[in-house]
């Protein structure tokens, strides 16, 4: 298992700044942990670091990405009277969970703790409390009493917002709690990869490119860029999936289960793998012993679904670690799932030669 200094590294990244368009916090730190295991580090215009680590062929370069970008909010506006605080969405939230909920505002003369807040239940017509109040009627409070206290506090429109939520350990260290998780669990994965095999020595026929994404919740953008910089020939994208192993939910509908492995996505709307790829993936972790879920969802889609799409194609496949409550202020991901996420991709990378690689796409 993840030894105190990733535990530590992780904690750091969840519970970074680093909402899409605004990562530069959560950036400084992966790279400052990162230089002591990069051989070489680099970044697109975007935003985006990729650290590489020399193996014993420039070629193939096996690109690792996982999006740095969280889910978050951007004040557009300022009430004159109340000085509370009105916003859009950077990504996709669900109204019903943002309610109550503890942020954090960044502005130019610091952080400001607030909460989100709408009209009180005692002044609604029973009409009103059976319907669901939408994000466009709350409000962010962050307790000052005008437009101008807000102002002079150094709030202005365009400033980024994020939950405030601290990481913690459950279920015995087993299980961690906190925001972020998709997809700073991604990009961990990425870093303890490449942190192990350098520090381990492991032999690899390729060079490993390791891609911190960003404004993935947008729109796939970092994932855009990265490739121009990279010129990768497999794409192995790391992401968090939905875990279905909560009420309400069909196994058709998500698969996976939080603490039963990793899991390969088979299909989304953004991606259908590289099949002789996926077919690797899964012999791999049998050969290993590695538990792998499979799964697929009608929804959504990751990084993946632009680097395989980069120049003639870049054969490519998704590993997640399932995680419960993504897209809300606290999320429970499996840390037993996460080292076997590493686990799979170092045994993947020892077997991506150059003869492999090209076998992916020969007919």
């Amino acid at each position: 298992m993840f030894d105190d200094e990733a535990i530590n590294i992780l904690k750091s990244m969840v519970e970074s700044f680093g909402p899409s368009g605004f990562e530069r916090e959560t950036a400084q730190i992966i790279k400052g942990y990162m230089e002591k295991y990069a051989d070489e580090i680099m970044m697109d215009k975007l935003g985006s670091l990729v650290f590489v680590a020399k193996g014993e062929a420039e070629r193939p370069r096996i690109l690792l990405a996982g999006h740095i970008d969280e889910v978050g909010f951007v004040v557009s506006g300022i009430d004159e009277k109340t000085g509370f605080l009105t916003f859009n969405l950077l990504g996709g939230w669900w109204d019903q969970v943002l309610l109550s909920q503890r942020v954090i505002v960044k502005t130019e003369r610091g952080d400001f703790h607030g909460v989100i807040a709408a009209k009180p239940p005692h002044l609604l017509t029973e009409e009103e409390r059976k319907k669901v109040v939408e994000s466009g009627n709350m409000y962010i409070d962050i307790g000052v009493t005008s437009g101008k206290e807000a102002e002079e506090a150094g709030v202005k429109i365009g400033d980024p917002v994020v939950p405030w939520s601290p990481f913690s350990l459950i279920r015995n260290r087993k299980v961690a709690m906190g925001k972020a998780f998709d997809d700073r669990i991604g990009a961990f994965i990425m870093m303890e990869t490449i942190r192990r095999l350098k520090g381990e020595g492991i032999s690899h026929p390729n060079t490993v490119y390791g891609a911190a994404t960003v404004q993935e919740e947008v729109g796939l953008r970092g994932a855009e860029t990265v490739p121009y910089l990279v010129d990768p020939d497999v794409g192995l994208v790391l992401e968090v999936d939905i875990a279905g192993d909560v009420p309400g939910i069909k196994p058709s509908e998500a698969p996976a289960k939080m603490g039963k492995g990793p899991s390969l996505l088979t299909y989304d709307r953004s991606m259908i793998p590289n099949q002789p790829l996926k077919e690797l993936v899964i012999k791999t972790a049998k050969e290993a012993g590695i538990p792998l879920q499979l799964s697929q969802t009608a929804r959504g889609g990751t990084d993946a679904g632009r680097i395989h799409l980069h120049r003639t194609g870049c054969p490519s496949i998704v590993i997640n670690v399932p995680t419960r409550n993504i897209h809300s202020h606290v999320g429970l991901a499996s840390l037993e799932d996460a080292e076997n996420a590493v686990k799979l991709l170092l045994d993947l990378i020892k077997k991506l030669d150059l003869e492999t690689v090209n076998n992916f796409t020969t007919i």
